[in-house]
């Protein structure tokens, strides 16, 4: 293919109907797209990857995945708040949201939610972890159902990550493993009770929180892990929202 310079493609779309324009910019946007290189070590990869670009590296291979759902999002992000500022405040560790590598052996892959203990925060690079997370989320969507049972739970065990999530909001239903002899294990699953984690010392997690519409406040969530009177819990948030 020649060289296609910007005067050529408005020279297209002043070409089209006005009503067809935006049809046959996406259509040029896609023609024009960079091609994706099929083969590439996890540096070319890292290289190649922006903020953008959704994807994953596994045995050379890029992999691209989908944009999360909105309901997938706010999950994620209320782990990273209610699990955030407890492993802050008890100095655990730190969490980390997706987009981030966790680079394996032959994978390089981007959990919905990392937990890196404070042990092993050498480990962390500026756009990748070095080594398996002490703990990885995955909020599992049609999409990538496959992927996450499949796939990424044999790299997950075989990488040596302790504690593996899968979290279904679909079919509200929960799954918490953690390895053994380089195998995971079922410790709890269902759409409702109390997962206690190995990796988060003394942090639990009330399953049907997930499931929740709106989900609920975090500082709550965090009031209850911690046993805290909850008319105290109560008393805090409407000093912080201020008079209605």
């Amino acid at each position: 293919m020649g060289v296609v310079t910007n005067d050529l493609v408005e020279q297209v779309l002043s070409a089209a109907n006005p009503a067809e324009r935006p049809l046959r910019r996406q259509m040029l946007d896609l023609l024009l797209a960079p091609s994706q290189p099929a083969r590439m070590s996890y540096e070319e990869f890292l290289d190649w990857l922006d903020e953008d670009t959704l994807a994953e590296w596994v045995d050379g291979e890029v992999l691209m995945t989908s944009p999360a759902s909105l309901r997938h999002q706010s999950i994620s992000r209320f782990l990273a708040q209610v699990m955030g500022v407890y492993a802050e405040q008890h100095d655990l560790g730190e969490i980390i949201l997706a987009p981030f590598q966790m680079k394996l052996a032959e994978s390089g892959r981007e959990p919905d939610l990392l937990f890196v203990a404070r042990e092993h925060l050498h480990r962390l690079g500026d756009t990748y972890l070095t080594g398996p997370a002490d703990l990885a989320v995955e909020i599992i969507s049609p999409e990538s159902a496959g992927r996450d049972r499949g796939e990424k739970f044999y790299e997950y065990a075989q990488g040596g990550v302790p504690e593996y999530w899968l979290i279904d909001p679909q079919s509200r239903w929960a799954e918490f493993y953690q390895l053994h002899d380089s195998h995971y294990q079922l410790i709890f699953g269902g759409a409702e009770g109390l997962y206690r984690s190995r990796v988060v010392p003394d942090f639990w997690l009330r399953v049907e929180w997930l499931w929740q519409a709106p989900l609920p406040n975090p500082l709550r969530v965090l009031g209850e892990i911690a046993g805290v009177d909850t008319e105290l819990v109560e008393h805090f948030l409407r000093a912080v929202q201020g008079p209605s």
